[in-house]
C-alpha cells in the first residue's frame, strides 16, 4: 500500500464542532505541557474551554483520546516532511540516509512528547499501533527496509524499540 494511502486529511465537521474541537484541544495542550497529562483531570480541561465535561467525552472518549488528538497535529508533520520535505527525511536522497533520518526523526518526535504519546500508548494494550501514524510509519520504514530479508517484521521490531510505552 503505497504511504499516500496512509496519509488521510481529517474528516470534514461542523463549523462549530471544529471550533470546540480547537479550543478543547488549545485548554488540554498549555497545562498537559507545563504540568504533564497525569497531572491535569478532564475537569480542568472543560473548565477552561467553557464547556460540560460530557462534551469533552463525547468528543474524545477520555483522556487517552484527547492526548491522542494532540498527537495527531504533530504526526502529520512528520508525515508530510517523508511524503513532500527535502532529502534525506523526504524523497532525494539514499535509502540509508533516509532510513537514519526517519530513525532521528522518531526519536526527536518521542523525547518532544513523551509526556502524549505514552497516555494514548498505555491506556489500552496495543492502542499506539492500532492508529494512522503507526501504521503510515510502519509501511514508511518496510519500504526503506525493502532490501532485507523481512522488512515487515524489521519495521516493527526497530518501531518497537522507539515504542515510549517501554
Amino acid at each position: 500500500m503505497p504511504l499516500e494511502l496512509l496519509h488521510t486529511p481529517p474528516p470534514k465537521e461542523r463549523v462549530d464542532a471544529g471550533r470546540n474541537r480547537a479550543a478543547i484541544l488549545e485548554a488540554a495542550a498549555r497545562p498537559f505541557a507545563v504540568q504533564g497529562v497525569e497531572a491535569v483531570s478532564t475537569d480542568q480541561v472543560a473548565a477552561a474551554v467553557g464547556v460540560g465535561k460530557g462534551t469533552l467525552f463525547r468528543r474524545f472518549g477520555d483522556k487517552s483520546g484527547l492526548a491522542a488528538a494532540l498527537l495527531d497535529a504533530r504526526e502529520r508533520v512528520l508525515q508530510e516532511a517523508i511524503l513532500h520535505g527535502p532529502p534525506p527525511l523526504g524523497l532525494g536522497a539514499a535509502v540509508d540516509e533516509r532510513l537514519t533520518a526517519f530513525v532521528d526523526a522518531c526519536i526527536d518526535y518521542l523525547l518532544e512528547h513523551l509526556d502524549l504519546i505514552r497516555m494514548p500508548e498505555t491506556a489500552a494494550p496495543g492502542a499506539r499501533y492500532r492508529i494512522g501514524a503507526h501504521r503510515f510509519w510502519h509501511r514508511h520504514m518496510a519500504i526503506l527496509l525493502g532490501a532485507t530479508p523481512d522488512p515487515e517484521h524489521t519495521a516493527h521490531a526497530v518501531l518497537a524499540a522507539l515504542s515510549a510505552g517501554q
